[in-house]
């Protein structure tokens, strides 16, 4: 079970969302939640407070009269729940709730307590609101998808709930759950935030890390195949280098590769001095830049992540509503930290470099794909007959196409402001449409990086180079043996790719 005090990293956000770890609260968040709630009821009184006696946005200069407190709340969730297009999947609301609820217990946002408990309810009854993917422009938070998450909180709209879209009323009387008190601005705090781009920036920051250690053992594997030398990987080489990633990269590769049979020393070969009156050299003297210039190709992403997390990790241990209230201070602040342009742009930045990631895979498996390069394998790595069978022919059209779509992906939505709401949001971060983006090119990624393994493998095969590899390799080749058999026929292909997908995208 994980305690939540209000300070969350990435890993317990793998441990909730994909470890199934139950959460509780502890009860310090429970008495900060409850001195914030009494200090806004106190304080806003006979002061005008945005979002508890005015209107919302443009609408913020009418007053609302005290009776009608409560029902500007409830409009506020019922008018905003207004998303379309697809359901986003439920590890990424999840998420979001996670991250909705940790800012919240940080009690700057003055909420009724029965808010905490019921989101912390649905998060370990695995009951997960129904959020579509469009509707959010990120600048006054994420309005439109996090009204569908209160909207739920208020026992109204729909959930998933083992297997099933259900309708939430049905679910809460199953699970024995009351929806949650209206009493100051519960409606307007939990929609005016970052949490449903930073909860899907969040899995998309898990799954783009365990990417990249697919990509870099199947750049590994693929310079045993071909027998690379060994030098562009070396400590001494990497480390003239200022760049904390490409140093972490090679030392990877290294490390997998350190009890290969295959991979070469240049002083054994061409550092022998009967080549010096050679006038063609027989063994090729440096790898095409895809097998050679991995850590250099690798280690910007690799930093590129490191940023994103602690970006991720700032914004969802803050408070990213409006207004703050301050209990320390005695007061109540207006301004817009809900405005998401911070996880805009790191989503935009992982972007980039996780389609660099397609790129550098789509080009090792044209490497492996193509005799006239690699001088080692048949055409496709067929191992049938040339000419009436295919071998990895027809999926190399799918990487290569689902890589050009990640490149055409890649533009940022950072720069995407379009002003809205009557003009008061002029300027906007595109954060939700940044980081749900994000998360299409990081499964197309994997997909590329699927048929890239079976690739590997089946060269593997061919070459009969199974206990030379080395057993870091193996390991990867069992793994991909288990869902893909060795074929010489030509099989139906997608299966295989996805279930190879599906099991590399475990974190």
């Amino acid at each position: 079970m994980l305690t939540l005090k209000g300070n969350l990293t990435i890993e317990d956000f793998k441990s909730v969302i994909f470890d199934r770890k139950t959460i509780k609260i502890d009860d310090s968040v429970y008495q900060t939640v409850e001195q914030s709630f009494n200090f806004l009821r106190e304080f806003s009184a006979n002061k005008v407070i945005y979002g508890v006696n005015t209107g919302f946005g443009p609408m913020a200069q009418y007053k609302i009269a005290d009776a009608d407190r409560k029902e500007l709340q409830y409009n506020l969730i019922r008018s905003h729940a207004s998303g379309t297009g697809n359901p986003i999947p439920e590890a990424y609301v999840k998420a979001s709730m996670l991250a909705r609820l940790n800012t919240l217990s940080l009690g700057y946002s003055g909420v009724h307590k029965s808010a905490i408990t019921l989101m912390t309810s649905l998060i370990n009854k695995n009951i997960t609101p129904l959020i579509f993917e469009h509707g959010g422009v990120g600048a006054s938070g994420d309005l439109v998808q996090l009204a569908h998450l209160a909207l739920v909180l208020i026992g109204e709209g729909e959930v998933f709930y083992k297997g099933k879209r259900l309708s939430t009323a049905a679910v809460f009387k199953a699970e024995g759950l009351k929806p949650m008190q209206i009493e100051l601005r519960e409606g307007l705090a939990l929609m005016n935030g970052t949490s449903v781009m930073t909860g899907i920036g969040m899995v998309n920051t898990i799954n783009t890390n365990t990417l990249l250690n697919w990509v870099v053992a199947a750049s590994s594997a693929i310079n045993e195949i071909v027998e690379a030398y060994d030098d562009h990987l070396s400590l001494e080489l990497n480390n003239s280098k200022k760049h904390n990633g490409q140093h972490t990269i090679a030392q990877l590769m290294r490390a997998h590769l350190k009890d290969s049979k295959l991979t070469r020393k240049r002083e054994h070969h061409l550092y022998k001095a009967h080549h010096s009156e050679d006038d063609v050299f027989t063994d090729k003297v440096q790898e095409y830049y895809s097998l050679r210039c991995v850590p250099q190709i690798l280690g910007p992403v690799l930093d590129t992540l490191n940023t994103v997390e602690s970006v991720l990790t700032d914004e969802v241990n803050s408070a990213n509503d409006n207004p703050i209230t301050d209990v320390k201070t005695k007061s109540v602040y207006h301004g817009g930290n809900f405005h998401g342009d911070y996880v805009a742009l790191e989503m935009d930045k992982l972007k980039i470099v996780v389609t660099k990631m397609s790129m550098l895979a789509e080009r090792q498996l044209n490497y492996l794909l193509n005799p006239n390069l690699n001088n080692k394998l048949p055409a496709f790595v067929n191992l049938g007959k040339l000419g009436l069978n295919f071998g990895m022919q027809g999926v190399q059209f799918t990487a290569t196409s689902t890589t050009a779509e990640n490149q055409m992906l890649s533009n940022p939505m950072y720069v995407h402001s379009i002003p809205n709401n009557n003009d008061n949001q002029d300027i906007v971060s595109m954060g939700t449409n940044a980081a749900l983006t994000t998360k299409k090119v990081i499964e197309n990624a994997f997909e590329v990086v699927a048929i890239e393994l079976i690739t590997i493998v089946q060269a593997i095969e061919y070459l009969g180079i199974q206990n030379e590899v080395s057993s870091k390799t193996q390991t990867l080749y069992t793994q991909i043996r288990e869902r893909v058999p060795v074929f010489s026929k030509d099989p139906v292909m997608y299966p295989y790719v996805n279930a190879v997908k599906e099991f590399i995208m475990k974190p």
